[in-house]
């Protein structure tokens, strides 16, 4: 069964390595062509001040709602000695390419399933996996930071109509499912709702706005969200069959 997951909840989870604590999850890199989460960005300053460490969902297990945990199958000096990169640097593929060959992980892009050829990161680091560099190898992974794009003013097909305020994750396939959209400056009767990023038309990145394959009316209307409960799968056949979308899954 999926686990869907706010973005916002995972966020401050301390990330446990196999040997002991590694700093927590401050942020998410998700690409902008699959929205799918490629890398989380670790608070790691205690440990290693200066470094920005990015854990890949290939090496993500399970997470511990209890303790608020994300367990790392790696160790801590697997990760001190992995390729270091500047702080404010921007993620380029060279770097990716050198990251999996240091922990001998198949790539993810370039194959038929949002994780090259496997639907679910942690496949990728199987014996099995085919290794070799993808000939389609772009410089630019495409890579975008959830905080930036929180905040993000939503444009239906007619008008503005809210704003991102949160992001829910497959925690399997660590895809972006839904949008949560806030209302509250735009309606009167204000409240939350999720739209899908296949629902997306453009987004403009310059302007910090997302267009929508949507009426203002559709989202008004739509199924109200409760950040409180969980999203299962019949909230979101109710949702899907309000917008008159095929199923996803």
């Amino acid at each position: 069964m999926q686990m869907l997951r706010s973005i916002k909840d995972i966020q401050g989870y301390v990330l446990g390595a196999q040997d002991g604590e590694i700093g927590r999850c401050s942020g998410f890199l998700f690409d902008d062509k699959n929205w799918t989460v490629r890398y989380i960005v670790a608070d790691t300053q205690k440990w290693l001040p200066g470094r920005r460490v990015l854990i890949s969902p290939i090496s993500i297990g399970e997470a511990d709602g209890t303790t608020r945990t994300l367990n790392v199958g790696l160790t801590k000096d697997q990760i001190k000695d992995a390729p270091s990169m500047d702080v404010d640097a921007p993620v380029s593929r060279q770097y990716e390419i050198a990251l999996n060959k240091y922990y001998d992980w198949a790539h993810y892009w370039g194959g038929p399933s949002v994780w090259g050829s496997h639907p679910y990161p942690r496949l990728l680091n199987r014996a099995d996996v085919d290794r070799r560099v993808p000939e389609n190898t772009d410089n630019d992974p495409n890579l975008r930071s959830t905080k930036e794009v929180a905040g993000y003013h939503i444009q239906a097909t007619d008008t503005d109509i809210g704003h991102i305020e949160d992001f829910i994750v497959d925690q399997d396939s660590w895809i972006i499912r839904y949008l949560v959209i806030d209302t509250s400056n735009w309606l009167p009767a204000s409240k939350k709702v999720l739209v899908a990023p296949d629902w997306v038309d453009l987004v403009d990145w310059k302007r910090s706005k997302v267009l929508m394959d949507l009426t203002s009316s559709q989202i008004k209307n739509s199924p109200e969200f409760d950040p409180t409960l969980p999203v299962n799968r019949g909230y979101e056949a109710t949702l899907y069959d309000f917008y008159g979308r095929p199923y996803y899954w």
